[in-house]
């Protein structure tokens, strides 16, 4: 008998579980039987009256009534066409496309078991092209059954069915009883290791597994009308009717969910234990006058979260709060809020910011709001005040030995920086709270070594901070250890962005309005950008990333893509042509960060009026002027980061336009992708389009593609209500039994989900 603890090796023997590790790294029993089907092939509905759909994969069985072998017409070699009498009244067509090898074996008046795809080829006409098949051997009774037949000693046949033909056979021979099931799993496999080696291996343990302690306690399951967990890893691999499959998969789905929750129920319990240094709020502080001072009105949002988050930090253990909001929703100045109120009390604040470019924008812009209140051990600060330093990885030594000592004698009350703050040789006077803009943009342990900066037994507070729009079922699935605060609401005096779509194939005139729409803007005194996914030189014109891992634009049919068109030659193409009579400036990350912050200076001041760039200005950069923005290949950009890079326009008074030019097909998936770009300003709605589309990528790991999963059945699209009943599960139990020794069936289960390394990231996140 096995268990689920139990190693592959001991049960299935070194050969097959090195195969199994080599390539899913699987090595007990639970980890081969939370291996789940892909999908089941089903037989039943070529022997009803009702038609399959298209593209339907499905099982057949029947006598051979004809089968033809005829040449190709446009290319050598033969089809066989063979018609499969099922019984149902309507012979199956099937065509095989190796046809001279094929024809020996599948002969008329021989029984078949046929699998495959369905194709239609006009209205109501349908056919399998070249299926896995095998066959049968022949029985006493029903001509088109194989109950009660022998085993077969050999087997003759193709594709999967021979393959799963080949994992049922025994001492005996093949065991065609089992491909008779109305549901034969169909699992992820490897060229190495097939679905049927998978099946094969999932029957045998299945035949030796040892009744299941339940994790869940009985009346949870109860409760919630979940089958017990034994049943469920039977059936999820050997349904017997549709049913069964959809409970496994309705109780495995919530052992996901749960696991996920009762990981960061844990980590809620355990910074709630953490000490951290309260900072009340001051009525004659530096957040007060400042506060006076502000020449426009906070919208209710901004208000309502600015309280929350003064709440958070009066407390004696650490704030850990989640700000999201959409493109230009005020997050800035929400954050310059709680930094100013932890100066008030006589603490720092370390704001990351992912590149030089938005740490240097958010040095410009807390500057210029603070003014004099920014200036302490300056000629005419303020009596409040305070000093802002800025510290990045290629300023000059001396500045950035000033801006160091002043974070290390506590003169700094706010520093900001790239990921050179986080090197040992940046100390803190004492460092109160930590602020992590586009937070998606950090490993977990940069993160955890910034705020491993404060003084020793005190945690810092943490706001973690996003543009990007999380959806409710992400934040609760990834995030549920941190309070949620949530700016809806634009202020006062943004202005609305329109986006078109411009197909440069089709109309390639538009592409020329376009820059006539620029010329147009900057004759009445406004900017623009241009934006392309890739800097030149010496690339080699490949899709762009999305930046942090926010989508990929990956061609959904494998087809080499078209060269992307560079920033630089963009740049040439525009200052000595279409846009040759205005200022056009060049901005990418290779530029040196002097060259950087010349050029933005210069595009924040007006002297720049189009400013052709890559990703960099993606989130942070903040010029008012301007107005439009055309995004060169568009298609080769993530739903999230179009949202985002269109945020740059419209922070003015004059409307925004967006041009998304592409040579993306229309009708494709990448036409549509952008058309719903265009047909919405909801950051919300596209970030749900977004993670639909990215396949939800590994939500517990830094990974971001979908290429590798943690979740396999869970959606965080679609499965809100069984994240919201696991998370109120999972704190409930956790404040109950902290460490859950009590429960060691759930510990074991959130163990089983969540692996160590994934467990270790999310302790630090």
């Amino acid at each position: 008998m096995a268990t689920l603890s139990d190693r592959l090796d001991h049960i299935l023997g070194a050969k097959a579980a090195d195969s199994l590790a080599e390539a899913f790294d699987m090595t007990t029993v639970e980890d081969l039987l939370r291996h789940y089907p892909l999908r089941y092939a089903t037989q039943g509905q070529p022997l009803t009256e009702e038609a399959p759909e298209d593209g339907a994969h499905i099982t057949v069985i029947g006598r051979i009534a004809k089968a033809d072998l005829r040449p190709m017409r446009n290319r050598r070699g033969s089809l066989l066409k063979v018609q499969l009498d099922t019984g149902s009244g309507r012979p199956v067509d099937v065509t095989f496309f190796n046809g001279d090898k094929v024809k020996y074996v599948v002969k008329p008046g021989l029984r078949a078991m046929m699998s495959g795809n369905v194709s239609y080829w006009r209205p109501g006409s349908w056919s399998l092209s070249h299926p896995g098949y095998l066959i049968l051997p022949e029985t006493d009774d029903d001509p088109t059954r194989t109950g009660g037949a022998p085993p077969m000693t050999r087997v003759r046949g193709g594709g999967d069915l021979r393959g799963l033909a080949e994992s049922a056979k025994g001492a005996g021979g093949v065991d065609v009883s089992f491909l008779e099931r109305e549901f034969i799993p169909v699992y992820p496999a490897t060229a190495r290791v097939q679905s049927w080696d998978l099946l094969a291996c999932v029957r045998q343990v299945l035949e030796q597994l040892d009744p299941i302690d339940d994790p869940l306690p009985q009346q949870v399951r109860e409760d919630r009308e979940l089958m017990p967990v034994s049943d469920a890893l039977r059936l999820i691999h050997l349904p017997e009717q549709r049913a069964d499959i959809e409970k496994a998969r309705e109780r495995l789905r919530f052992d996901e969910a749960l696991a996920l929750q009762l990981v960061l129920a844990e980590r809620r319990h355990e910074v709630s234990g953490r000490i951290a240094r309260p900072c009340p709020p001051r009525a004659d502080g530096i957040a007060a006058a400042f506060a006076r001072r502000l020449p426009f009105e906070l919208t209710e949002g901004q208000q309502k979260v600015i309280g929350e988050i003064s709440a958070d930090l009066e407390r004696s253990h650490p704030m850990h709060r989640l700000l999201q909001g959409e493109v230009g929703s005020g997050k800035t100045i929400v954050a310059l809020h709680a930094m100013l109120q932890v100066v008030d009390a006589g603490l720092q604040c370390a704001l990351l910011a992912p590149t030089e470019v938005l740490a240097a924008q958010h040095h410009r812009s807390l500057c210029a709001m603070l003014g004099d209140l920014a200036a302490a051990g300056e000629l005419g600060a303020a009596e409040q005040a305070t000093k802002v330093v800025l510290v990045t990885g290629s300023m000059s030594a001396s500045a950035k030995k000033a801006a160091l000592l002043a974070a290390v004698t506590g003169e700094a009350g706010i520093v900001i920086g790239t990921h050179a703050l986080i090197q040992d040789n940046v100390e803190f006077f004492d460092l109160g709270m930590v602020i992590v803009d586009e937070q998606h943009r950090f490993g977990v342990e940069q993160r955890d070594a910034l705020r491993a900066k404060a003084k020793a037994g005190t945690s810092p507070h943490l706001l973690v901070m996003t543009a990007t729009p999380i959806p409710r079922t992400i934040a609760m699935t990834t995030l549920g250890d941190l309070e949620t605060s949530t700016l809806t609401q634009l202020p006062r005096g943004r202005s609305p962005i329109t986006s078109k779509v411009v197909p440069r194939k089709l109309h390639p005139n538009w592409v020329q309005r376009a820059w006539e729409r620029i010329l147009e803007e900057v004759a009445e005194g406004r900017q623009a950008y241009v934006v392309c996914s890739r800097i030149g030189d010496d690339e080699d014109g490949r899709p762009a990333r999305s930046g942090g891992g926010r989508g990929k634009a990956a061609d959904p049919e494998g087809k080499e893509p078209p060269p992307t068109q560079a920033a630089v030659d963009v740049y040439e193409t525009l200052r000595t042509g279409p846009l040759a009579s205005v200022e056009v400036g060049l901005l990418h990350g290779r530029l040196s960060a002097d060259e950087k912050d010349r050029v933005m200076r210069a595009f924040n001041d007006g002297s720049i009026d189009v400013l052709v760039c890559t990703t960099v200005v993606e989130v942070g950069v903040d010029v008012p002027n301007a107005t439009v923005m055309v995004i060169v290949d568009a298609d080769r950009f993530g739903v999230s980061q179009l949202h985002q890079l269109r945020g740059r326009i419209g922070r003015g008074v004059h409307p925004g336009l967006c041009l998304l030019v592409t040579d993306a097909a229309p009708g494709g998936s990448a036409m549509a992708r952008l058309e719903a770009v265009a047909g919405t300003n909801d950051g919300f709605e596209l970030a749900v389009l977004d993670l639909r589309q990215r396949r939800e990528g590994d939500v517990l790991g830094s990974a971001q593609s979908g290429t590798a999963r943690s979740l396999r059945l869970l959606s965080l699209v679609d499965d809100l209500e069984v994240i919201t009943s696991a998370q109120e599960l999972a704190r409930q139990l956790v404040a109950e039994d902290p460490g859950l020794t009590e429960h060691p069936g759930l510990a074991a289960l959130m163990y089983a989900a969540v692996d160590t390394e994934r467990l270790e990231y999310l302790a630090k996140s």
